[in-house]
């Protein structure tokens, strides 16, 4: 276990491959900001990986509605032993457009949304955003939008009061109540559109969106847009030892997952990589871990491999499977140490953090790993050279939170939760090290080659 920085033991030639492996990392969020961009990023490294949709195939993927995506290597024992699984969410707190979201007042257009996600109200005013998403038009067309990234797009808003009239409005609730959800609105446009008599600036956005695009108003009603940060993501320090960026809960887990499983070749025991949707939300929905997908692509791997998938085999080889459950745990904040259990949580540089049980107060709606288990991982971390940590989120009563794991844990599998600490946890600008992203990539591939 790690009980120091681990910038301390590592060479300049170590120091430059972390650095080096960070920049694809940094680009993969720039690219990967909704579910949708993160599984077709993953999608086009799976398939230059040697990866296939041909079931027949050692290395197969298949993908679940444009947001899930499930990754498989062949392995050399008998699939009824069991898979080593590693699951990863790829959706991060944001803002969603209504379905009826655009309206025109004080000569403004603007779009209604609804949060998603734990957010911080206050954090998502007065910040550059972007939309991202997908529209189905009435003809079934479907049309990818992003406005926002390019250095020539217009950005987005949400405006809020100056401090000179906030005392009554804002300044004297509390933080939490300060914005209120339905005033997380976004400035769309200003400019009225000549001739037009009724909602004139509400019409010219309408006439540049389906100039644009080919929509309609009645078209958003089928879209799903999202509105994320803007910004770029970065290197932190006059070091440039740490990366700032959005949605790394949870695709800091995400990309280690993916580079660790394609540089997997011929593994003793079969490996699954899931990139699942609605972790954020409860795992609700049919692209979630709790959906139907990992039995229907168990079902067509089975028959790939010519066995006959029945329920019984299912629940063998979803019971002898050991699993890591890849999320992020919240580091020691250096401004608000006194919510943390200063002995018991996680540092930024220390390595991924091996979280053994999650929940709140008493452990509620936790996933409890087994002592086994913990020293098994612990011990394969160890023989393969890896910094870790272990630690909870936050002081018993302080708060606490929950992953995908206790969605595994009731098919009788072994899981664990470890991923890479982070601060300004679910903000629109996250804040994580070089070295826990790196050595989270190590064990994720020491735990597929085990």
């Amino acid at each position: 276990m790690q009980r120091q920085s681990g910038w301390r033991s590592k060479s300049k030639e170590d120091i430059k491959e972390i650095y080096g492996f960070a920049e694809g990392y940094k680009s993969f969020l720039d690219e990967a900001k909704t579910e949708r961009e993160a599984v077709r990023s993953i999608t086009r490294t799976l398939e230059e990986e040697g990866f296939g949709m041909d079931f027949s195939g050692d290395r197969v993927f298949a993908v679940n509605r444009g947001k899930e995506v499930m990754a498989f290597v062949r392995g050399s024992v008998d699939i009824s032993e069991g898979l080593n699984i590693v699951v990863a969410h790829i959706d991060a707190p944001r803002l969603d457009l209504k379905q009826n979201p655009l309206y025109e007042d004080i000569d403004l257009a603007l779009l209604r949304t609804h949060y998603y996600g734990g957010i911080k109200k206050y954090q998502w005013v007065a910040v550059p955003l972007a939309i991202h998403g997908v529209v189905v038009k009435s003809d079934g067309e479907s049309v990818d939008i992003c406005i926002g990234e390019k250095d020539d797009d217009p950005v987005f808003l949400i405006d809020d009061l100056l401090p000179h009239l906030s005392r009554k409005t804002q300044d004297e609730k509390k933080l939490g109540d300060a914005i209120d959800g339905e005033k997380l609105v976004v400035l769309f446009g200003s400019l009225p559109l000549t001739g037009a008599e009724k909602e004139p600036v509400k019409q010219y956005v309408l006439k540049m969106l389906g100039d644009a695009y080919g929509m309609t108003e009645d078209d958003l009603i089928s879209a799903e847009l999202e509105v994320v940060p803007a910004f770029k993501a970065r290197d932190v320090g006059m070091d440039r030892s740490m990366v700032g960026g959005y949605g790394q809960d949870d695709r800091v887990s995400a990309y280690t997952l993916l580079k660790g499983l394609c540089g997997v070749k011929d593994p003793r025991r079969h490996c699954l990589a899931i990139f699942t949707d609605k972790e954020e939300i409860g795992s609700e929905g049919s692209t979630s871990i709790r959906s139907a997908f990992l039995h229907v692509f168990l079902d067509d791997v089975l028959s790939g491999m010519g066995i006959k998938a029945d329920e019984a085999l299912m629940r063998k080889v979803l019971f002898r499977s050991k699993a890591l459950s890849a999320d992020v745990n919240g580091a020691v904040d250096p401004t608000y140490q006194e919510v943390h259990e200063k002995q018991n949580a996680c540092y930024l540089g220390r390595g991924p953090c091996i979280t053994k049980f999650t929940g709140h107060m008493g452990k509620i709606g936790a996933s409890d790993a087994n002592a086994e288990y913990v020293a098994e991982i612990t011990r394969l971390f160890d023989g393969s050279g890896i910094m870790w940590q272990t630690g909870e989120l936050g002081k018993i009563d302080e708060g606490g939170g929950g992953t995908v794991a206790k969605h595994l844990a009731v098919y009788g599998m072994e899981i664990i939760d470890c991923g890479a600490p982070i601060l300004v946890m679910h903000s629109p600008y996250e804040l994580s090290s070089k070295l826990d992203i790196f050595e989270t990539y190590r064990a994720f591939q020491a735990f597929f080659k085990a």
